[in-house]
Protein backbone atom coordinates (compact mmCIF):
# COMPACT_ATOMS: atom_id res chain seq x y z
CA UNK A 1 0.00 0.00 0.00
CA UNK A 2 2.99 2.27 0.75
CA UNK A 3 4.98 1.55 -2.29
CA UNK A 4 1.83 2.18 -4.48
CA UNK A 5 0.87 5.65 -2.83
CA UNK A 6 4.69 6.61 -3.22
CA UNK A 7 4.66 5.74 -7.06
CA UNK A 8 1.21 7.90 -7.79
CA UNK A 9 1.89 11.86 -8.94
CA UNK A 10 -0.20 14.43 -8.02
CA UNK A 11 -2.26 16.02 -10.49
CA UNK A 12 -0.04 18.82 -10.79
CA UNK A 13 2.22 16.80 -12.31
CA UNK A 14 0.71 14.86 -14.64
CA UNK A 15 1.85 15.48 -18.38
CA UNK A 16 -1.36 16.49 -20.13
CA UNK A 17 0.55 16.50 -23.27
CA UNK A 18 -1.02 15.02 -26.38
CA UNK A 19 -0.20 11.31 -27.05
CA UNK A 20 2.16 10.95 -29.70
CA UNK A 21 1.87 7.59 -31.88
CA UNK A 22 5.37 5.76 -32.41
CA UNK A 23 4.01 4.28 -35.70
CA UNK A 24 2.33 7.56 -36.95
CA UNK A 25 3.58 9.53 -40.03
CA UNK A 26 4.72 12.37 -37.49
CA UNK A 27 3.51 15.91 -37.94
CA UNK A 28 2.29 17.18 -40.89
CA UNK A 29 4.89 19.58 -43.15
CA UNK A 30 3.35 22.38 -44.53
CA UNK A 31 3.39 22.51 -48.16
CA UNK A 32 4.98 19.12 -48.59
CA UNK A 33 3.45 18.52 -51.51
CA UNK A 34 5.77 21.13 -53.05
CA UNK A 35 8.49 19.74 -51.91
CA UNK A 36 9.08 17.20 -54.57
CA UNK A 37 8.72 19.33 -57.55
CA UNK A 38 11.02 22.35 -55.81
CA UNK A 39 13.86 19.83 -55.77
CA UNK A 40 13.08 19.03 -59.26
CA UNK A 41 13.43 22.63 -60.03
CA UNK A 42 16.82 23.06 -58.57
CA UNK A 43 18.67 20.16 -60.39
CA UNK A 44 17.01 21.78 -63.39
CA UNK A 45 18.52 25.54 -62.37
CA UNK A 46 21.87 24.16 -61.29
CA UNK A 47 22.34 21.23 -64.71
CA UNK A 48 21.16 24.51 -66.86
CA UNK A 49 23.71 26.79 -65.36
CA UNK A 50 26.30 24.58 -66.15
CA UNK A 51 25.31 24.01 -69.66
CA UNK A 52 24.96 20.35 -68.87
CA UNK A 53 21.29 20.07 -70.79
CA UNK A 54 21.55 21.55 -74.04
CA UNK A 55 19.50 24.78 -74.41
CA UNK A 56 17.58 23.17 -77.75
CA UNK A 57 16.46 20.18 -75.75
CA UNK A 58 15.33 21.64 -72.43
CA UNK A 59 15.60 25.28 -71.80
CA UNK A 60 16.52 26.76 -68.93
CA UNK A 61 13.73 27.51 -66.18
CA UNK A 62 14.61 31.62 -65.83
CA UNK A 63 14.02 31.16 -69.80
CA UNK A 64 10.56 29.44 -69.03
CA UNK A 65 9.48 32.22 -66.67
CA UNK A 66 10.80 34.60 -69.49
CA UNK A 67 8.53 33.30 -71.76
CA UNK A 68 5.34 32.66 -70.08
CA UNK A 69 5.48 36.36 -68.85
CA UNK A 70 5.38 37.18 -72.39
CA UNK A 71 2.16 34.98 -73.20
CA UNK A 72 0.49 36.25 -70.20
CA UNK A 73 1.36 39.43 -71.72
CA UNK A 74 0.18 38.42 -74.94
CA UNK A 75 -3.21 37.48 -73.45
CA UNK A 76 -2.27 34.03 -75.45
CA UNK A 77 -1.74 32.37 -72.12
CA UNK A 78 -4.73 33.04 -70.54
CA UNK A 79 -6.96 32.80 -73.60
CA UNK A 80 -6.14 29.49 -73.83
CA UNK A 81 -5.79 28.40 -70.50
CA UNK A 82 -10.11 29.67 -70.07
CA UNK A 83 -10.38 26.90 -73.00
CA UNK A 84 -9.01 24.28 -71.69
CA UNK A 85 -10.26 24.85 -68.30
CA UNK A 86 -13.78 24.95 -69.27
CA UNK A 87 -12.93 21.49 -71.42
CA UNK A 88 -11.79 19.66 -68.88
CA UNK A 89 -13.98 21.16 -66.12
CA UNK A 90 -17.21 20.31 -68.14
CA UNK A 91 -15.87 17.17 -69.04
CA UNK A 92 -14.79 15.86 -65.63
CA UNK A 93 -18.56 17.22 -64.30
CA UNK A 94 -20.51 14.74 -67.10
CA UNK A 95 -17.94 12.10 -66.31
CA UNK A 96 -18.36 12.40 -61.95
CA UNK A 97 -22.16 12.87 -62.48
CA UNK A 98 -22.20 9.68 -65.20
CA UNK A 99 -20.09 7.51 -63.30
CA UNK A 100 -21.97 8.46 -60.02
CA UNK A 101 -25.10 7.39 -60.75
CA UNK A 102 -24.12 4.27 -62.27
CA UNK A 103 -22.33 3.17 -58.77
CA UNK A 104 -25.59 3.76 -57.05
CA UNK A 105 -27.42 1.66 -59.69
CA UNK A 106 -25.54 -1.07 -59.39
CA UNK A 107 -24.25 -0.84 -56.28
CA UNK A 108 -27.83 -0.55 -54.81
CA UNK A 109 -29.47 -3.46 -56.80
CA UNK A 110 -28.45 -6.98 -57.85
CA UNK A 111 -30.53 -6.11 -61.15
CA UNK A 112 -28.76 -2.99 -61.37
CA UNK A 113 -25.28 -4.95 -60.50
CA UNK A 114 -26.03 -7.14 -63.45
CA UNK A 115 -26.94 -4.86 -65.99
CA UNK A 116 -24.24 -2.42 -65.25
CA UNK A 117 -20.95 -3.55 -63.95
CA UNK A 118 -20.15 -5.89 -66.70
CA UNK A 119 -20.52 -2.90 -69.43
CA UNK A 120 -18.10 -1.03 -67.07
CA UNK A 121 -15.97 -4.12 -66.63
CA UNK A 122 -15.79 -3.89 -70.86
CA UNK A 123 -15.15 -0.33 -71.14
CA UNK A 124 -12.38 -0.70 -68.27
CA UNK A 125 -10.34 -3.23 -70.47
CA UNK A 126 -10.62 -1.21 -73.51
CA UNK A 127 -8.44 2.00 -73.26
CA UNK A 128 -10.09 5.45 -73.86
CA UNK A 129 -7.74 6.59 -76.41
CA UNK A 130 -8.51 3.83 -78.45
CA UNK A 131 -12.01 4.45 -78.41
CA UNK A 132 -11.17 8.20 -80.39
CA UNK A 133 -11.28 7.21 -83.70
CA UNK A 134 -14.74 5.62 -83.21
CA UNK A 135 -15.79 8.63 -81.59
CA UNK A 136 -14.81 10.88 -84.37
CA UNK A 137 -17.06 8.64 -86.82
CA UNK A 138 -19.75 8.97 -84.31
CA UNK A 139 -19.82 12.01 -82.64
CA UNK A 140 -17.08 14.39 -85.28
CA UNK A 141 -14.15 16.21 -84.53
CA UNK A 142 -15.77 18.57 -82.99
CA UNK A 143 -15.99 20.16 -78.91
CA UNK A 144 -18.48 16.88 -78.28
CA UNK A 145 -16.07 14.58 -79.79
CA UNK A 146 -13.55 15.94 -76.86
CA UNK A 147 -16.28 16.13 -73.82
CA UNK A 148 -17.37 12.54 -74.98
CA UNK A 149 -13.79 11.06 -75.07
CA UNK A 150 -12.78 12.43 -71.31
CA UNK A 151 -15.82 11.83 -69.44
CA UNK A 152 -15.93 8.03 -70.55
CA UNK A 153 -12.24 8.13 -69.11
CA UNK A 154 -13.32 9.64 -65.95
CA UNK A 155 -16.50 7.42 -65.17
CA UNK A 156 -14.54 4.21 -65.02
CA UNK A 157 -12.55 5.41 -62.08
CA UNK A 158 -15.09 7.30 -60.44
CA UNK A 159 -17.89 4.43 -60.90
CA UNK A 160 -15.17 1.57 -59.35
CA UNK A 161 -14.29 3.25 -56.42
CA UNK A 162 -18.08 4.67 -55.51
CA UNK A 163 -19.13 0.88 -56.04
CA UNK A 164 -16.88 -0.38 -53.74
CA UNK A 165 -17.31 1.92 -51.36
CA UNK A 166 -21.34 0.99 -51.27
CA UNK A 167 -20.43 -2.59 -51.58
CA UNK A 168 -17.70 -2.07 -48.34
CA UNK A 169 -20.43 -0.86 -46.05
CA UNK A 170 -20.09 -2.85 -42.70
CA UNK A 171 -23.04 -5.65 -42.49
CA UNK A 172 -23.82 -4.36 -38.82
CA UNK A 173 -24.79 -1.24 -40.25
CA UNK A 174 -27.51 -2.79 -41.85
CA UNK A 175 -28.45 -5.04 -39.23
CA UNK A 176 -28.87 -2.37 -36.72
CA UNK A 177 -30.87 -0.27 -39.47
CA UNK A 178 -33.23 -3.50 -39.55
CA UNK A 179 -33.46 -3.69 -36.06
CA UNK A 180 -34.79 0.25 -35.96
CA UNK A 181 -36.89 -0.42 -38.83
CA UNK A 182 -35.65 2.67 -41.00
CA UNK A 183 -37.21 2.70 -44.39
CA UNK A 184 -35.00 1.32 -47.48
CA UNK A 185 -34.34 5.03 -48.76
CA UNK A 186 -33.49 6.64 -45.59
CA UNK A 187 -31.02 3.79 -44.92
CA UNK A 188 -29.68 4.76 -48.61
CA UNK A 189 -29.39 8.34 -47.51
CA UNK A 190 -28.16 8.04 -43.61
CA UNK A 191 -26.30 4.80 -43.95
CA UNK A 192 -24.99 4.44 -47.59
CA UNK A 193 -24.15 7.36 -49.36
CA UNK A 194 -22.25 8.73 -45.83
CA UNK A 195 -20.57 5.42 -45.68
CA UNK A 196 -19.31 5.16 -49.59
CA UNK A 197 -18.12 9.01 -49.25
CA UNK A 198 -14.67 8.03 -48.92
CA UNK A 199 -14.53 5.79 -51.97
CA UNK A 200 -16.00 8.53 -53.67
CA UNK A 201 -13.21 10.84 -53.10
CA UNK A 202 -10.73 8.21 -54.02
CA UNK A 203 -12.39 8.43 -57.27
CA UNK A 204 -12.47 12.05 -58.03
CA UNK A 205 -9.21 12.13 -57.18
CA UNK A 206 -8.05 9.53 -60.07
CA UNK A 207 -10.85 11.00 -62.38
CA UNK A 208 -9.08 14.58 -61.91
CA UNK A 209 -5.72 13.08 -63.22
CA UNK A 210 -7.42 11.40 -65.87
CA UNK A 211 -9.78 14.03 -67.34
CA UNK A 212 -6.03 16.02 -67.40
CA UNK A 213 -4.62 12.98 -69.65
CA UNK A 214 -7.70 13.29 -71.66
CA UNK A 215 -7.40 17.31 -72.26
CA UNK A 216 -3.89 16.77 -73.55
CA UNK A 217 -4.89 14.15 -75.76
CA UNK A 218 -8.05 15.67 -77.67
CA UNK A 219 -6.53 18.85 -77.65
CA UNK A 220 -4.18 17.65 -80.23
CA UNK A 221 -6.94 17.26 -82.76
CA UNK A 222 -8.38 19.76 -84.78
CA UNK A 223 -8.61 22.38 -81.84
CA UNK A 224 -7.44 26.36 -82.72
CA UNK A 225 -7.52 26.88 -79.18
CA UNK A 226 -6.42 25.89 -76.13
CA UNK A 227 -3.37 24.84 -74.49
CA UNK A 228 -2.52 21.63 -76.57
CA UNK A 229 -3.21 23.57 -79.36
CA UNK A 230 -0.38 26.47 -78.45
CA UNK A 231 1.90 24.01 -77.46
CA UNK A 232 1.40 21.94 -80.86
CA UNK A 233 1.97 24.85 -82.75
CA UNK A 234 4.84 25.28 -80.57
CA UNK A 235 6.24 21.78 -81.53
CA UNK A 236 6.16 22.51 -85.38
CA UNK A 237 8.26 25.64 -84.55
CA UNK A 238 10.66 23.84 -81.99
CA UNK A 239 9.83 26.18 -79.26
CA UNK A 240 10.53 24.13 -76.85
CA UNK A 241 10.17 27.13 -74.11
CA UNK A 242 6.45 27.43 -74.98
CA UNK A 243 5.89 23.84 -74.67
CA UNK A 244 7.11 23.59 -70.98
CA UNK A 245 4.97 26.89 -70.13
CA UNK A 246 2.03 24.50 -71.25
CA UNK A 247 3.37 21.63 -69.28
CA UNK A 248 3.50 23.96 -66.24
CA UNK A 249 0.29 24.89 -66.97
CA UNK A 250 -0.98 21.23 -66.94
CA UNK A 251 0.46 20.53 -63.79
CA UNK A 252 -0.36 23.59 -61.54
CA UNK A 253 -3.77 22.80 -62.96
CA UNK A 254 -4.02 19.35 -62.00
CA UNK A 255 -2.14 20.58 -58.61
CA UNK A 256 -4.80 23.34 -57.43
CA UNK A 257 -7.52 20.92 -58.30
CA UNK A 258 -6.43 18.06 -56.04
CA UNK A 259 -5.70 20.47 -53.50
CA UNK A 260 -9.81 21.57 -53.55
CA UNK A 261 -10.74 18.09 -53.89
CA UNK A 262 -8.81 17.21 -50.84
CA UNK A 263 -10.14 20.28 -49.05
CA UNK A 264 -13.39 19.47 -49.68
CA UNK A 265 -12.52 15.63 -48.95
CA UNK A 266 -11.30 17.00 -45.23
CA UNK A 267 -14.34 19.22 -44.60
CA UNK A 268 -16.87 16.38 -45.75
CA UNK A 269 -15.37 13.73 -43.75
CA UNK A 270 -13.99 15.43 -40.74
CA UNK A 271 -16.03 12.46 -38.96
CA UNK A 272 -13.28 10.30 -40.00
CA UNK A 273 -10.71 9.44 -37.93
CA UNK A 274 -7.19 8.07 -40.11
CA UNK A 275 -3.56 7.45 -39.74
CA UNK A 276 -2.70 11.24 -40.77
Amino acid sequence: MTTTTRNLKPPSMVDTRPLRHRLGPGKRIPFNVLIGPALLLIVWSVASAFGWIDPYTLVAPWKVVTTGWELIESGRLQSALAVSAARALTSLAIGVLVGTVLALIAGMSRIGEGVVDGIIQVKRSIPTMALIPLFIVWFGIGESMKAITISAAVLVPVYLNTYAGLRGIDSRHLELAETLGISRREFAWRVLLPGAMPGVFVGLRYAVTIALVGLVVVEQINVTNGIGFMMANASMLGQTDVIIVGLVVYAMIGLLADGVVRTLERRVLRWRKTVG
